[in-house]
């Protein structure tokens, strides 16, 4: 007999998720409970403005609400969820900054004094400095490091190539590296 694969995620969450489907004001409050804080954090690292933050948090719930009959359990609860964050953070964002698709798609070598760089700051320096990173960039390399998308994802969410969205992590590795150097050498004046 053929083993059959079974493709959905399992999910920890899915009789509250069943619950919240019903329109259960309880399983939804308890569901924003557990995932306001992770969906937050995925926000403010996009949008930098925690007032900002917080609204869109809000609509990301909202919006997760009024859509969990569209959840089909493909992935996790957490990570549909994170899905709709950023989404709503890069609409956001595209009605206040200039178009994803322009960004030039020549890829930037990384040399090794970039690397060495990076390791000689602590990680709150090195998030601080992905703070002042120009949008586009700092869209980029928060979508690859901190949210784990790859390229290809990050390439579908922005609307542009792979090959922008790897362009743009290294230029912005590059900017954050100088970004560092410059804190660095101003501690050392």
């Amino acid at each position: 007999m053929p083993e059959t694969k079974d493709h959905s995620v399992r999910n920890i969450h899915q009789a509250l998720v069943e619950r919240c489907k019903k329109g259960d004001p309880k399983a939804q409050m308890k569901l924003y409970d557990l995932y306001n804080r992770a969906v937050y954090g995925t926000i403010i690292r996009m949008v930098k403005n925690p007032m900002e933050a917080e609204d869109l948090m809000q609509e990301t719930f909202l919006s997760a609400f009024t859509h969990i009959g569209n959840y089909r359990g493909d992935s996790s609860i957490g990570t549909w969820l994170k899905r709709i964050a950023i989404n709503k953070s890069l609409n956001h964002l595209k009605k206040n900054t200039p178009d994803f698709s322009d960004f030039p798609e020549d890829n930037l070598p990384l040399t090794d004094e970039t690397e060495e760089t990076t390791n000689r700051f602590t990680l709150e320096q090195i998030i601080e400095a992905i703070n002042r990173l120009p949008e586009g960039y700092r869209v980029v390399i928060n979508l690859y490091l901190r949210e784990g998308m790859d390229h290809d994802e990050i390439a579908g969410i922005l609307n542009i190539k792979p090959a922008t969205s790897r362009s743009q992590y290294l230029r912005a590795k590059k900017k954050l590296a100088e970004i560092l150097m410059n804190r660095y050498y101003e501690r050392q004046a």
